[in-house]
C-alpha cells in the first residue's frame, strides 16, 4: 500500500530564495515544453516525445543566453518538461482541460527532487544542488529542517517527492510503500447522513456538530471579511481615476492626498500596505481552511476507527446544491466532497467497504417502520412524521435508511 505524506518545511532566508529559483526554472521549462508541443502539433499534426525535448533543453541549457539555468539541478526541468507533455498528451485522451501555460503570479510555485538523490532523517530533509561546495558548513545548506519530526520514515524508497509553496510556507509531498493491514473488522455496517445543520447523523446514534458554527470560527470569519473591506478600501483610495470621480471635492480642499508612486493612470497601485493586508487576509484563510480540514480528518477517522464492516453514504448532488443562492456558502464550508474522498481512501486501507447510495435512493423521504415515502416533505420540516405514528429526526431516519440500503449491497 503506497501512502502520500506531506509536512511542511522550515527553511532560512538562503534556502528560501533557493526554493523559489527551482520552481522559478520549473515554471519556465514547464512553459517552454508547452509551446514547443502546440508548435509542433499546429505545423505536423504529431507530438514530440519527451526524451527530445529534454536533449533540445539540454541544449538550450548549455547556450551563453540561458547560462542561468546551470544553477538549478537538471532532474528540476527534466521533470517539469515531462509534466508538460503529459499534461498536453491527456488533453486529446479526453482526461483533462486544455493544458494553460503557468502564471508567476497566479500559479502555484512548485517543484520536484530527485526520487534517488533525495534523502529524510527525523528532522531534515536533503535537497540536490543547493550547494555545490563540498565544505561542511557549506553542505549544511543542502539540509532543510522539517517542522513535524519522525513523520517520514528513513531508509525507504521514496516515490513522486514534490515541493510546493502555498503562499506562505513549503512543503514537501513524498510517497511511501507501507505494508498492507489488515484489521478484524464488525459485524455492524454505518449508514451516514450528510447536512448542513450538522455535519455528519450516524445510525449508530453519533453526531458530528457543524464546525462553521462555533465560536472560533465566527470569529474568524468576521476578522475576514473586515480585512477584505479593508483591503478594497485601500486598493479604491490607491486608484487615481475612482478618486478624480468621487473624490474631487476632497481632494481641492486637501482631505486625499495622491502620492507620486499611487499615480498609475487606470490601473490599481499595489501599496507596501495593501501587501501587509493581504498577507495578514491569507493566514486567516489558511487558519479557516485548517480548522475544517482537521476537524473533516478527526471526523472520517473516527468512524472508520470503528471497524464497521461497510459504511454508506448518499451520492449528493453538490453542484446543484450549490445553486441555491441561500445555501451556497453553507454547502462550500462542509466540504462533502472531501468528506467523501477521505472516508474512500480510509476505507480502502483498513478494508471496509464503502458502499454509495443512488443519488435518486429517498433516504429522508422513506419511513424506516411501514416504507412509505412521503413525497410532500420540505426541508424546513426537521421531524419526520408518518401516518403509521412514526416521528423520527429526519437526518437520523435518513442514516438508518443508508444503513438498510447498504445491507443491501454489502458483501
Amino acid at each position: 500500500m503506497v501512502k502520500a505524506i506531506k509536512v511542511m518545511l522550515v527553511p532560512n532566508n538562503v534556502q528560501n530564495s533557493k526554493m523559489f529559483q527551482y520552481a522559478g526554472v520549473a515554471r519556465f521549462a514547464y512553459n517552454w515544453a508547452l509551446a514547443r508541443e502546440k508548435e509542433n502539433y499546429e505545423k505536423s499534426n504529431k507530438f514530440i516525445s519527451d526524451s527530445e525535448l529534454r536533449k533540445e533543453f539540454t541544449r538550450l541549457r548549455n547556450s551563453d543566453e540561458y547560462a542561468w539555468l546551470q544553477n538549478v539541478s537538471n532532474n528540476v526541468t527534466k521533470q517539469a518538461i515531462k509534466d508538460a507533455c503529459a499534461a498536453y498528451k491527456n488533453f486529446f485522451k479526453g482526461l483533462q482541460k486544455y493544458p494553460r501555460f503557468k502564471s508567476k503570479k497566479s500559479s502555484m510555485p512548485k517543484f520536484y527532487q530527485d526520487n534517488i538523490k533525495i534523502k529524510f532523517t527525523d528532522t531534515h530533509v536533503k535537497f540536490e544542488g543547493f550547494s555545490s561546495s563540498k565544505k561542511a558548513n557549506k553542505q549544511k545548506l543542502n539540509w532543510v529542517r522539517l517542522a513535524e519530526h519522525g513523520r517520514i520514515p528513513t531508509d525507504v524508497k521514496y516515490m513522486n517527492p514534490r515541493i510546493s509553496f502555498d503562499g506562505l510556507n513549503w512543503w514537501i509531498s513524498v510517497c511511501v510503500e507501507f505494508p498492507d493491514c489488515k484489521e478484524t473488522l464488525s459485524d455492524e455496517g454505518i449508514g451516514i447522513d450528510l447536512g448542513i445543520k450538522d455535519l455528519a447523523i450516524c445510525s449508530d446514534a453519533n453526531k458530528y456538530k457543524n464546525i462553521n458554527k462555533s465560536a472560533k470560527v465566527r470569529k474568524l470569519e468576521k476578522r475576514k471579511r473586515r480585512l477584505q473591506r479593508s483591503v478594497s478600501r485601500k486598493y479604491l483610495m490607491n486608484n487615481k481615476d475612482t478618486i478624480n470621480k468621487n473624490n474631487e471635492r476632497n481632494i481641492k480642499n486637501g482631505f486625499v492626498k495622491l502620492s507620486n508612486k499611487n499615480k498609475k493612470k487606470g490601473k490599481y497601485c499595489k501599496t507596501c500596505n495593501i501587501v501587509k493586508k493581504e498577507k495578514l487576509l491569507l493566514k486567516v484563510n489558511h487558519r479557516l481552511t485548517n480548522i475544517r480540514k482537521n476537524y473533516l480528518n478527526q471526523t472520517t477517522s473516527e468512524i472508520v476507527n470503528r471497524k464497521p464492516r461497510f459504511i454508506c453514504i448518499e451520492d449528493l448532488n453538490v453542484s446543484g446544491m450549490m445553486k441555491n443562492r441561500h445555501l451556497t456558502k453553507a454547502v462550500q464550508e462542509q466540504g462533502f466532497f472531501e468528506f467523501r474522498r477521505q472516508l474512500e481512501y480510509k476505507c480502502n486501507d483498513n478494508g471496509i467497504q464503502l458502499i454509495v447510495a443512488d443519488r435518486f435512493y429517498p433516504s429522508s423521504k422513506l419511513c424506516n417502520c411501514c416504507g412509505r415515502i412521503k413525497k410532500d416533505l420540505k426541508l424546513s420540516d426537521r421531524t419526520y412524521r408518518c401516518d403509521c405514528g412514526n416521528a423520527i429526526d429526519r437526518d437520523f431516519q435518513a442514516s438508518l435508511n443508508l444503513k438498510a440500503y447498504g445491507e443491501q449491497f454489502a458483501s
